[in-house]
């Protein structure tokens, strides 16, 4: 029995995930320039209603703004919170109304994923998103260049280390404020402080995403 197929199904399903929609879609932005020594932290999958005020506190202290990649459904669920972090400043992407893989979607259900998140999050955040990320980076747009933690759980430590080694300037690094992967915003929430702390000591200062490709 030949088991190369077997063993080599696993990474290569991960590089498709990855880096296969980066590769095939023109005009996406996975990173802003690298002129200055600025770097963006995005964060996917919120608001929730635990971890997304945990994570703001954190930014708050650190005197940082993100860019948080919403989902509709969850926004619907956590109102406060998506006004209390376009309040304090941070910039509000659409990331879809429930994080359907839209590979899998037709038109119509890709054009209601996108349109009823943009119409709440809009009304929520007072002013509508101007960026979109796909769930699994499945299209176009805003995708990242450092991704501490995908498919599977990676601890927070290890995350801090990889985002502060892999940093450089223009990069974006996309984070999660709540579950896609189980317990991902508890880990996010131990990985943050060294994270950034660690960013600082090489000389980074944090932007929004639309800031970082602003310069581009």
């Amino acid at each position: 029995m030949n088991l190369l197929p077997l063993l080599l199904a696993p990474p290569l399903g991960y590089l498709s995930y990855a880096w296969g929609a980066h590769l095939l879609t023109l005009g996406c932005a996975w990173r802003g320039p690298r002129a200055r020594r600025r770097i963006a932290l995005s964060f996917d999958d919120g608001p929730d209603p635990e971890f997304t005020p945990r994570v703001l506190g954190l930014l708050e202290r650190a005197g940082v703004r993100g860019t948080f990649f919403l989902l509709g459904e969850r926004a619907a669920r956590a109102p406060d919170v998506v006004r209390a972090l376009a309040a304090a400043g941070h910039e509000v992407g659409n990331h879809t109304w429930s994080h359907r893989n839209l590979w899998t979607c037709g038109p119509r259900r890709t054009e209601s994923e996108i349109r009823r998140a943009h119409e709440l999050l809009a009304e929520l955040a007072g002013r509508p998103p101007v960026l979109f990320r796909p769930p699994w980076g499945a299209v176009n747009v805003v995708f990242w260049s450092i991704q501490p933690e995908g498919l599977r759980p990676v601890g927070a430590a290890a995350q801090s280390a990889r985002v502060v080694r892999r940093a450089y300037p223009g990069a974006i690094v996309d984070l999660h404020d709540a579950e896609g992967t189980p317990a991902a915003p508890a880990r996010l929430v131990a990985a943050l402080p060294p994270m950034l702390d660690g960013l600082r000591e090489l000389g980074y200062s944090f932007v929004t995403v639309g800031e970082l490709l602003a310069d581009a």
